[in-house]
């Protein structure tokens, strides 16, 4: 399943991205607002990818992988996968980028379409995004994409606080 933009094409994790799932989760720099999500070894990113993989088996989607329209080249993450928040089963909206795509609106056009494809395919499901106080790139990227800060739902995060960003949030 794919999700085409003006400048990117989105496709599920497939065995041959594990070598950039590596690198742009190894990147200390790219994990900086997450040090927990940095990975090792490379067989971490095999777990990472049998996890996303799995995801994907079960509900259809999951995080995709971001490529360049021209080029083809992996730029980084995106996607939507259910998680348990306060009780509840919800969608948990994630980006993650290579440094070398920051600042160029890639994450936003990723996060913008991804949501957008769950606004057509699972429109009953509440998204939320946990964002770092210190993360401003990443916070715009949620807003852009059409979530609202919650602050009544900010909770300590395994990094830090997180600030909670929602969509269909009742």
């Amino acid at each position: 399943m794919e999700i085409v933009t003006a400048r990117l094409a989105l496709n599920p994790p497939v065995p041959s991205d594990l070598d950039a799932i590596y690198e742009i989760h190894h990147d200390p720099e790219a994990c900086r607002h997450n040090p927990s999500d940095m990975l090792a070894a490379r067989t971490d990113a095999e777990e990472l990818f049998s996890k996303w993989d799995e995801h994907w088996r079960r509900h259809g989607f999951g995080y995709w992988v971001a490529r360049t329209r021209a080029a083809g080249t992996t730029i980084g993450f995106c996607g939507l996968k259910f998680v348990r928040f306060r009780d509840r089963e919800v969608l948990n909206l994630f980006y993650r980028f290579a440094t070398a795509a920051w600042g160029s609106g890639l994450g936003t056009e990723a996060a913008s379409a991804v949501v957008a494809w769950a606004g057509e395919h699972l429109p009953e499901w509440p998204i939320l995004a946990r964002v770092r106080p210190e993360n401003i790139a990443s916070q715009r990227v949620a807003m852009r994409a059409g979530l609202l800060r919650a602050d009544h739902l900010d909770e300590p995060g395994e990094d830090g606080p997180d600030w909670m960003y929602t969509l269909r949030w009742n």
